[in-house]
Formats: C-alpha cells, sequence, structure tokens
C-alpha cells in the first residue's frame, strides 16, 4: 500500500524518540500490505480496529495508535494522526 504521508510519523517521534523504531517498524509493514477490505488487513494488523470511518493501529505494543484512513480501491493510507494511548483516550483525534 502506498502512505500518504509518512510526515505525522516523523513529527510524532521527535516528540518521542522511543517510539522511532516501532512506528518505522509500522511503515515497512504496511507499506508491503495489500489488502482488498479490512477482514484481508487485520490478516496482517490483527489489532486494527475499525472506528467511525477510521482505522486504528495498535503500534509499539499498545503504546502508540496511529489513526488512518484506508482507500482499498486505491490501495492508500491516509495517516491522520499518531498519538500516545493516553492521547487517544482522551478522544480528541475525533474532533480534528
Amino acid at each position: 500500500m502506498r502512505i500518504i504521508s509518512k510526515r505525522p510519523l516523523r513529527e510524532f517521534w521527535s516528540f518521542h524518540p522511543e517510539s522511532k523504531e516501532p512506528l518505522e517498524s509500522w511503515y515497512h509493514k504496511a507499506l508491503h500490505a495489500s489488502a482488498a477490505n479490512f477482514a484481508e488487513l487485520r490478516q496482517t494488523f490483527n489489532s486494527a480496529d475499525y472506528v467511525d470511518g477510521f482505522t486504528i493501529f495498535d503500534v509499539g505494543g499498545n503504546s502508540y495508535r496511529l489513526v488512518a484512513v484506508i482507500h482499498y480501491n486505491t490501495q492508500r493510507i491516509y495517516v491522520r494522526n499518531v498519538m500516545t494511548h493516553a492521547e487517544y483516550d482522551r478522544n480528541h483525534w475525533r474532533k480534528q
């Protein structure tokens, strides 16, 4: 899949350097993934959830959350937000 864009990942790990390795790992795994729908995506990312039109990925052993919109027909992942688990629990990401 094509990931649009890597910038939110880089910005996040600039503030949370410990997140760089797990986010890079997610990026490469997603880059080489192919899925026609959410069910197929779950075969690669078994902890992914679908919430209100967004796909939520658990990254780094459930330490981080990555929110994305996926267009399966064009094989594109649009990264919307990257946050810590605590930030995700506050639900501010839904208002952005």
